[in-house]
């Protein structure tokens, strides 16, 4: 995890403070280093076509995150590791005006413009980072093991222990560690690879069969999908839990092989490569040792969307998944970047609101767009590695929380 400096005076107070640190070090003939996470105020007016979006829209994202913050301590503060954070009350009293807010443009737009104040967000001194994007895959398969269908989902066993690290020290707030106790230890829980070699079976995890563990495997890393099974039903299935290895990306380990370069690497050319290797696929994707559990949440045509991090329905190209030890869940980020469309890049600049998690998102400057389900929505996250940047909106009346 990147450290994070504790900044307890917040956007406003560590002017001069930095300024004294830059002389002591340039005194001591050593450069300054920027801090993880820095916020500068900046107008709304210099948010690049921030006039031509329909704030209503993620007037209706940010709606759903106002759900679990009613549940919240309002003396609590809304973000450990953020001071300007405020308060879960400064949220709590946006959210209420929010649902007073008419869900059209000019009100939306109102709404935000007078309640939030936006900054610019810098890692390690830079403005811009990675942003890419995930969808709801489609997959076909059974509620029991068939001829074709044979490749278990499986549900979250009950031995895994997670431990929230933020209980013990603010600075690793979000930051979670998963395994199962043998005898009196914690140990590391088994792998990708010791999982699909058996390692859970005979224990009844099995939820449902799918045909292509290749599928299977990208339905992972996109933390949810869509499930159409051999009855006529299609059922949305959502994390559950994970094992609590460390991420690896497919992509990474290709190009290290030599097997593509950075700028072939997408998700339909990684799943192209591994069709194309059906020998070596399996080693290949055991690589990485993460493995999610899933669960099912009902029929798709029932439901709005998946489920983020944050425990409400995502909505298409409004929800952004972020590094919580940076970015507090349920807050709205002015995104800028591009986006990758058949036809060729297009800007994208748009009001989104940080409402899911993944194993790939570290840094301060580093988001992951959802897209929603389809061809379309597949495409554009397979294929989207843009630079970009963004703006975190907090609300005007926060104070910092010490």
């Amino acid at each position: 995890m990147i450290d994070r400096s504790p900044r307890p005076g917040g956007p406003w107070a560590g002017t001069l403070v930095a300024g004294l640190f830059l002389l002591l070090l340039t005194a001591c003939g050593k450069p300054p280093e920027a801090p993880p996470m820095a916020l500068e105020p900046v107008a709304f007016t210099a948010l690049a076509g921030w006039a031509d979006d329909r704030q209503d829209q993620a007037l209706s994202s940010f709606l759903r995150s106002c759900a679990p913050l009613a549940r919240r301590d309002p003396e609590a503060p809304f973000h450990k590791a953020e001071p300007a954070a405020g308060r879960n009350a400064d949220w709590q009293a946006l959210c209420r005006q929010a649902a007073a807010t008419p869900v059209e443009p000019a009100a939306a737009r109102a709404f935000f413009e007078t309640g939030f104040q936006p900054y610019r967000v810098l890692g390690d001194g830079e403005s811009e980072g990675l942003f890419t994007g995930y969808f709801e895959p489609l997959l076909h398969g059974a509620a029991r093991p068939n001829g074709t269908a044979s490749i278990p989902l499986r549900a979250a066993p009950g031995d895994i222990v997670t431990v929230d690290l933020g209980q013990f020290a603010d600075d690793l707030d979000g930051r979670k560690v998963r395994g199962r106790v043998t005898g009196d230890r914690l140990e590391p829980y088994p792998s990708r690879g010791e999982i699909e070699r058996g390692a859970l079976d005979g224990r009844g995890l099995e939820l449902l069969w799918v045909d292509d563990p290749i599928e299977k495997f990208f339905l992972q890393i996109q933390g949810s999908g869509l499930v159409e099974l051999d009855d006529g039903r299609t059922l949305r299935v959502g994390y559950a839990d994970q094992n609590g290895r460390a991420y690896r990306a497919i992509g990474r380990d290709l190009i290290e092989l030599g097997e593509l370069t950075k700028e072939e690497v997408s998700l339909q050319t990684i799943e192209a490569w591994l069709r194309a290797h059906p020998d070596r696929a399996r080693e290949i994707m055991d690589r990485n040792a993460s493995y999610v559990f899933f669960r099912v949440l009902g029929e798709a045509g029932a439901l709005e969307g998946p489920e983020g991090a944050q425990g409400v329905p995502l909505q298409a190209e409004r929800s952004l998944a972020v590094d919580r030890s940076f970015i507090p869940l349920g807050a709205p980020l002015w995104l800028e970047t591009e986006a990758p469309f058949p036809d060729g890049e297009r800007p994208f600049r748009r009001l989104v609101v940080a409402q899911d998690t993944g194993g790939a998102i570290k840094g301060a400057v580093r988001g992951d767009v959802f897209w929603g389900a389809g061809d379309l929505a597949a495409f554009v996250a397979g294929h989207m590695k843009s630079r970009g940047s963004y703006y975190l909106l907090l609300p005007r009346t926060a104070r910092p929380v010490s």
